[in-house]
């Protein structure tokens, strides 16, 4: 029976450990740079992220909460969906906004027309073209909101970005001169 390298065995998987992290976070952080630097034009397979900046959807959304929304055709929204849209009025140039549908009409040419309120709102919005849609709120992601709350806070961004980071680079850093050395004594 052969030997086992504990060591060896520990290290392939350390190294996958890192590899499958770095490449969770460089993706994460590729899609919302491609989605904040394309001004919400980009969609990865049909969905965009979005995170929620006011209390308006409270209860339902708080502040700080990770919200993914699937492209669907304007036909397919219900009253009772909360859509993402683009805002192109007043204080919602601009501006993403997550809300929910509480009545769809049609205008003269055929378009579908959303008539969209927060839930904390008194005030409807202005009416949502099919034009200015992005896509339905299928989704609140826990862990998401968990991360975006917890890294936004001066706090939060050093220990789980910044230690991580530095972590990951020492522990290569540290193997890599582990390794020389030991193929430096193997050959002395």
């Amino acid at each position: 029976m052969k030997n086992i390298d504990f060591k060896k065995i520990l290290s392939i998987f350390k190294s996958i450990f890192n590899f499958v992290l770095v490449a969770f976070v460089l993706l994460f952080v590729l899609v919302v740079c491609l989605q904040r630097f394309s001004d919400n034009k980009f969609s990865f397979f049909s969905y965009r992220m979005f995170t929620v900046v006011s209390g308006s959807m409270e209860p339902k959304y708080a502040i700080g909460d990770v919200l993914i929304a699937k492209e669907k055709n304007p036909a397919d929204v219900k009253v009772g969906d909360t859509i993402s849209y683009l805002g192109d009025i007043g204080q919602f140039n601009n501006k993403v906004i997550s809300h929910q549908v509480v009545d769809i009409d049609k205008d003269k040419d055929g378009k579908y027309l959303f008539h969209c309120k927060g839930l904390s709102n008194l005030v409807e919005d202005p009416v949502v073209s099919e034009d200015q849609l992005y896509g339905v709120v299928i989704y609140k992601t826990v862990i998401l909101s968990f991360i975006y709350k917890v890294v936004g806070t001066p706090i939060g961004m050093f220990i789980f970005v910044i230690i991580p980071i530095f972590y990951i680079i020492g522990s290569e850093i540290v193997s890599m001169l582990l390794e020389r050395e030991e193929k430096r004594r193997r050959r002395a």
